[in-house]
């Protein structure tokens, strides 16, 4: 299977890297072939443009500014996302890729005249993610209501790869984390993206 692998964090030394190259590894190590979507290290601009925001019904010109991103997003079977959460959700870059790229005629197609809106990333058939949270499991799913998890898998899942099967991977309390604590969760990352 053919993977698109998106990294947001900032640091390249940072423990979410070591998140990353863990999917990386165990993805390929499972036969999979990985495109690494490095949005910090690749210097994405997730800033929507007044020009691309003008355009972003127009189908035929809406890919222009982000067709490069495009075509590796329509190129992949499996979508695996790696990044801290923070303030309850991801990253700014990785909503400005989700907001410059995933648009009309790429993810979905909007019907003329009305209508529900029809899924276009049919071919994504596994979405993944593995994430981190200062907060602690109680708190961002049992009072916030995992607001990142229910953007993920219940907006942009259905709206665009309904039939896509999905994994959720998150370290919890990572402000209070060990050294063995991240341990484990590398472990378990390699474990479930060795049998994704």
């Amino acid at each position: 299977m053919h993977v698109l692998l998106v990294h947001a964090h900032p640091v390249p030394e940072s423990y979410n890297a070591a998140l990353r190259d863990a999917v990386r590894a165990a993805l390929e190590a499972a036969g999979h072939s990985v495109d690494l979507l490095d949005l910090y290290a690749e210097g994405f601009v997730p800033v929507l443009s007044a020009e691309e925001r003008r355009i972003y019904h127009d189908v035929d010109d809406n890919l222009r500014p982000v067709a490069r991103e495009v075509e590796r997003l329509r190129a992949a079977e499996a979508l695996v996302l790696v990044y801290p959460t923070w303030w309850y959700g991801m990253p700014a870059i990785l909503k400005g890729w989700f907001d410059r790229v995933w648009l009309p005629g790429v993810a979905f197609t909007l019907p003329e005249g009305g209508g529900p809106i029809r899924p276009a990333l049919t071919g994504i058939r596994k979405i993944g993610v593995v994430t981190s949270s200062g907060s602690p499991r109680w708190f961002l799913r049992g009072y916030m209501g995992d607001p990142g998890r229910r953007v993920i898998l219940r907006g942009l899942k259905p709206l665009c790869a309904p039939r896509a099967r999905s994994l959720w991977l998150c370290h919890y309390s990572m402000d209070a984390s060990t050294p063995e604590s991240r341990a484990r969760f590398l472990g378990r990352v390699d474990r479930a993206f060795r049998r994704f």
